[in-house]
């Protein structure tokens, strides 16, 4: 017996959105660290919402400092403690403890929460949207994080462009900050998206907490 799909509605204007991206501060204490690219011998650095800068060797910047550049990575020293950071790679954060439960976004100036994690280990720019019942990815990430979309649930999902083709799959995990979540549904759109839009199946996980331009996000027990 074969059933109708009905549309699912999870995509709000904001897919339609496009604009400068920077990464934020994971958590009270954590400096937020990502390598955007290499200029010969100085790596470009994306340290919390500051733009990228280009760093050489033995220099610093906001209490970063680079020790070492190759042409996919660089070492970096914070406090002491020294990091890989790699292209392509989601942020790492240092200065703060591991396995945290806590993350505090910043809203841009338009006032969307935008910032950088990871999906099953691969980087991927997300912005919450709490009127989203799902995660929801564009096909052009899905295909970059190599997810397997195609074995999952055919759906009809509503867009901003009227009604199209989409896929419901689990995420085996999505890390923001020094937080995972395993698990995760999501859907699949045909469309690409600016952004990976983090709805409520996963932000259900967390007591979200609004303070003016911030959003703390607590892992829930």
């Amino acid at each position: 017996m074969t059933r109708s799909l009905q549309p699912l509605r999870i995509l709000p204007a904001a897919m339609a959105m496009v604009g400068a991206l920077w990464w934020v501060p994971m958590g009270a204490q954590a400096q937020s660290v990502a390598l955007a690219g290499v200029l010969g011998t100085k790596a470009l650095l994306v340290v919390d919402a500051h733009p990228p800068r280009a760093i050489g060797v033995g220099d610093e910047f906001q209490g970063v400092k680079v020790i070492a550049v190759s042409k996919e990575d660089a070492t970096i020293e914070v406090k002491g403690a020294r990091r890989v950071v790699r292209m392509g790679e989601a942020p790492v954060s240092v200065g703060a403890r591991s396995g945290g439960r806590r993350v505090t976004l910043v809203a841009d100036s338009r006032g969307h929460f935008v910032n950088s994690g990871s999906i099953n280990g691969q980087v991927m720019q997300y912005m919450v949207d709490t009127g989203a019942s799902t995660v929801a990815i564009g096909r052009p990430d899905a295909d970059r994080m190599g997810l397997k979309y195609q074995s999952g649930q055919p759906v009809r999902v509503g867009t901003a462009n009227g009604v199209g083709q989409g896929w419901r799959m689990k995420l085996d995990s999505v890390r923001i900050g020094d937080v995972e979540v395993f698990g995760v549904e999501a859907i699949i759109t045909s469309q690409p998206m600016p952004y990976v839009l983090l709805g409520n199946s996963f932000l259900t996980e967390f007591q979200m907490t609004r303070i003016n331009d911030q959003m703390v996000l607590e892992k829930r027990n």
